[in-house]
């Protein structure tokens, strides 16, 4: 009998095993991570089912946040730049494609005469983000990936408060995941004071709601008053000031005044509704712009809420724009062979294509994994430097003193496929000009790799650096 029923089992667990890799493989995905699945499937079978069943379905064409529900938000007041009446002056054609291609694939509206102030430290940024949020009148939307339980946060959650106190409306969208630690006595004394705290995708026991925990909100969102917005790659934690095991976290952030701040706060208004289920009404949420600097700034979001990968088709065309130089921040570098094929062609021909690395993240299997990746782009003759002053958290791109990336999309196909990401795309010789300063004089802060010291590496950290390089899709 029990031989009868352990033989059941078996069959029922391979036929279950069958059927889910069939299902994998008719979604018709990128071979490499079906591929990746299927290994994972086949040599961890019964804890591999699990985290499939967890973390692997598509879930993209779904749609989690339905395109009805972003329509009825789209439907606001919002300060957006006429591009067919764009200045031609101020961009070649292929910029203007990019510009084109991003309104397109996203609705990311074109924003003018802004002001820009790139913030790269924690210290600055901490403190331009609380005097903002100081001089709060109205509102303040606030969105993180990570809120820590530590000083920085709660020097921002007893802000947030006083602010409520004053009259101003609160709301606060943190992801669930993102933000495991956060302690429910934070949540708590912010509810209590007034402030509306809402999660993104908590956790849930049953499957239908659980597997979705694979798509996270990787977003960091900061409207005050509709006026000051602020986006990048920071999260609300001590280690971006006073540093962790792996040194202090050096990141970038903008600070934006004008048009923008509409695209930024439209953003925020869609993952509200998602969160919340209610439409924020009001044309105090968008108050005419004042007009600043001759400039032009994107809002782009992509995840599985978007028909395209929009933030990846982006960055493609814009280094696909470049004749001069491509300098790229970036914390992990596991990219797409699309990514990988763009910067290859463009170094081989003649363009300076740059990449900044950390020496060591807070991953070791990510930094295997992306090692795994140098040597390809360094025999096409592109420069890495790896950073050694602390952890490089920097997701910030320059191309050509005109074109600026910056925001919360990492080199790698979680964020490009998988995250809930935006990105601010700035067509300004003068943010463009700073952040390439400030990649020359990180620099300074780095060893440069050469293909030598990278094919001379042990057989067995390149063994090691391969076989991560198979769960990279995963990641």
């Amino acid at each position: 009998m029990t031989r009868i029923f352990t033989l059941i089992i078996i069959v029922l667990y391979v036929y279950t095993l069958i059927s889910t890799i069939s299902v994998l493989l008719l979604e018709n995905r990128n071979p490499v991570k079906s591929l990746s699945w299927v290994l994972v499937l086949l040599f961890i079978p019964v804890i591999g089912m699990f985290f499939y069943l967890l973390l692997g379905q598509d879930y993209r064409k779904q749609k989690i946040i339905s395109k009805k529900s972003i329509r009825r938000v789209i439907d606001r007041p919002v300060a957006s730049f006429d591009i067919s009446k764009l200045d031609r002056t101020l961009m070649n054609d292929n910029q203007l494609n990019l510009v084109k291609l991003l309104y397109k694939n996203s609705d990311a509206a074109g924003y003018a005469f802004n002001k820009i102030e790139v913030l790269a430290t924690g210290e600055s940024t901490f403190k331009a983000l609380f005097d903002a949020i100081q001089a709060a009148k109205d509102h303040i939307h606030i969105e993180f990936f990570i809120f820590d339980d530590d000083k920085i946060s709660n020097q921002l959650r007893e802000l947030l408060i006083q602010k409520v106190k004053e009259g101003v409306r609160v709301r606060m969208i943190y992801d669930y995941w993102g933000s495991f630690d956060l302690s429910e006595k934070y949540l708590k004394s912010l509810r209590i004071a007034g402030v509306y705290v809402r999660p993104f995708l908590p956790f849930r026991w049953q499957i239908s709601r659980s597997n979705k925990i694979n798509y996270r909100n990787h977003r960091k969102l900061v409207i005050v008053d509709g006026k000051i917005g602020f986006t990048g790659g920071i999260n609300i934690a001590d280690r971006y000031i006073y540093g962790n095991k792996l040194g202090n976290w050096r990141d970038t952030f903008i600070q934006l005044e004008g048009s923008a701040v509409h695209g930024l706060q439209l953003l925020f208004m869609i993952d509200w509704y998602f969160v919340d289920q209610k439409l924020i009404e009001g044309q105090e949420y968008f108050p005419e712009p004042e007009k600043f600097e001759p400039n032009l700034v994107q809002i782009v979001n992509s995840g599985p809420d978007s028909d395209w990968a929009a933030i990846l088709q982006g960055i493609t065309s814009a280094f696909s724009t470049a004749t001069k130089y491509i300098f790229i921040h970036s914390p992990y570098f596991m990219p797409t062979d699309v990514i990988t094929n763009c910067i290859k062609t463009a170094a081989l021909s003649g363009v300076d294509v740059r990449l900044m690395i950390p020496i060591k993240s807070d991953s070791r299997l990510s930094d295997a994994s992306t090692s795994s990746y140098l040597g390809e782009i360094l025999e096409a003759g592109i420069r890495v430097f790896r950073y050694n002053k602390g952890f490089l958290h920097s997701k910030a791109m320059v191309i050509d003193d005109f074109i600026s990336i910056v925001g919360s999309t990492n080199m790698d196909e979680r964020s490009f496929d998988q995250n809930f990401e935006a990105n601010a795309f700035i067509y300004d010789p003068k943010t463009a000009i700073t952040l390439r300063n400030l990649f020359l004089n990180d620099a300074e802060n780095c060893e440069e790799l050469t293909f030598e010291m990278w094919t001379n590496r042990k057989r067995r950290q390149k063994l090691k650096e391969s076989f991560a390089r198979l769960f990279s899709p995963l990641m």
